[in-house]
């Protein structure tokens, strides 16, 4: 049997991401950021995570709120709480922290990890990137990775609808 008791304690608050990082940092290391509602896990954000990875020693998800997963989606979104899309993806293997972010983007959360690498979805460009230009002006980088065609939770959502 596997420990997973870890698990839950991937999930952190901005505070001990600050924290975290900072250790990291001590320690040579390098960290990604990317976020996302990630409401229903499919192959798609796999993808996107596990590239996000690549990219620098550790990995934190900024995770949107309920009530901004609201806004952004429209009503009966999010189908899964914030708890349990947070749960879920820390029990990632190449996630090593979750914050659940309450703002409207995740700028103030960048501004406080300022991580070596910013990491978006193919569906961006550098310009519409949330807090890219404050990761570049750090010293930082912003990758667009490539999106994995076909998977997407709202046309999963309509298809789970017709059925």
């Amino acid at each position: 049997m596997k420990n997973v008791s870890f698990i839950p304690g991937k999930i952190i608050s901005i505070e001990e991401a600050c924290r975290s990082v900072k250790t990291i940092r001590l320690l040579g290391k390098t960290i990604a950021f990317t976020n996302g509602c990630f409401d229903i896990l499919h192959e798609g954000h796999i993808y996107s995570l596990s590239q996000a990875a690549r990219e620098a020693d550790y990995l934190v998800v900024g995770v949107n709120a309920d009530k901004m997963v609201r806004q952004l989606k429209g009503p009966g979104r999010p189908v899964n709480n914030e708890h349990s899309r947070a749960l879920i993806l820390a029990s990632l293997l190449m996630v090593d922290w979750v914050v659940v972010f309450e703002e409207e983007t995740p700028l103030q959360l960048i501004k406080k990890i300022m991580p070596d690498v910013l990491v978006k979805g193919g569906d961006y460009t550098i310009e519409t990137i949330v807090g890219a230009e404050e990761v570049i002006q750090h010293g930082g980088r912003v990758v667009v990775n490539p999106i994995l065609e076909g998977f997407s939770t709202t046309n999963l959502i309509q298809k789970i609808r017709e059925k």
